[in-house]
């Protein structure tokens, strides 16, 4: 179910009980480096090479894996871009870890969309990035 229906049925349902129970399959309950570990299986990817082409400092990044940091959105999605994930994938990243989701109509959200919809590297991306005159995936965005 998309947030929208969700929300509709929230709306709708005579008492938060019957509401939780039909939804709960949807709700987010997993935490960023739950999450994040899950995509890593997933994509079979190791958490040293999602690290390396994410261009983030191994240290932090490995916190980040633990749970112990709560990373800007732009560290995010670097590691997303990293790890290889599809948007479905990245939106959900970004909202598990408290974050808006790309929005087309944001300027920044657009750079970093085009280039996960072409497959670019985070290298690639925050070239478009400067060119364009915004800050790049390893600064502070939100």
């Amino acid at each position: 179910k998309d947030t929208a229906e969700i929300v509709k049925q929230l709306q709708l349902s005579p008492d938060f009980q019957s509401f939780y129970q039909e939804n709960k399959d949807y709700m987010v309950d997993k935490s960023l480096a739950q999450l994040l570990e899950q995509l890593l299986k997933q994509t079979g990817m190791s958490k040293a090479k999602a690290i390396k082409n994410a261009e983030m400092s191994e240290i932090y990044a490995y916190h980040i894996f633990a749970g112990s940091r709560i990373p800007e959105r732009g560290k995010v999605l670097a590691l997303a871009i990293g790890m290889g994930l599809q948007l479905a994938q990245v939106q959900q990243l970004l909202k598990t870890a408290g974050y808006s989701p790309l929005y087309v109509k944001r300027p920044f959200d657009s750079v970093v969309l085009y280039g996960i919809m072409k497959g670019m590297s985070v290298a690639q991306i925050n070239d478009l990035l400067y060119d364009y005159g915004m800050e790049t995936l390893g600064q502070n965005t939100l």
